[in-house]
């Protein structure tokens, strides 16, 4: 086994979020879509280096794309390493699709990328949501319900 199966089997369960996300938006309906990589980008999403920051989905001709998610480059690829930031196409049925599509026509509605995980079969998958974006006082609801919690476990730790 070389170094590079090592650094694979070792960070395995990978888990990358969008907490930005669950800040920013209402998730009303969640979805887990496969997404289409090359393998230098498969190897750097088993080693963690992904990231959803600023990334949301787009549908075109019937198919639903991922735009602005960063997979850094992987450090032992050659020559024919991939591009960071490319639009990555992601793999749903076309009921899934044509009910994004007709929910994301109404105003305020859009899709988000939550969550990339790696699942049972070695395949990346990513949970997407049809989300509605908050308004300034829901944001501030969100932090200071963040805050009693954190409080609560606080208080709830010394006894």
């Amino acid at each position: 086994m070389n170094k590079e199966e090592e650094l694979l089997r070792k960070k395995s369960p990978v888990s990358i979020r969008n907490k930005k996300a669950s800040f920013e938006y209402f998730f009303v309906d969640t979805y887990t879509a496969g997404i289409v990589l090359t393998g230098t980008e498969i190897k750097s999403i088993r080693l963690g280096k992904a990231s959803l920051v600023d990334s949301f989905c787009y549908i075109h001709n019937g198919e639903i794309w991922v735009k602005g998610m960063n997979i850094s480059p992987y450090f032992f690829g050659s020559y024919n390493n991939h591009e960071a930031k490319r639009d990555r196409k992601l793999l749903l049925n076309k009921r899934e699709i044509h009910k994004l599509q007709e929910a994301t026509k109404q105003v305020g509605f859009t899709i988000v990328p939550i969550l990339v995980f790696i699942d049972d079969h070695g395949r990346a998958k990513m949970d997407i949501a049809l989300a509605k974006g908050k308004k300034e006082f829901d944001k501030r609801q969100t932090m200071k319900e963040k805050e009693d919690r954190r409080e609560m476990d606080r208080a709830m730790k010394h006894y």
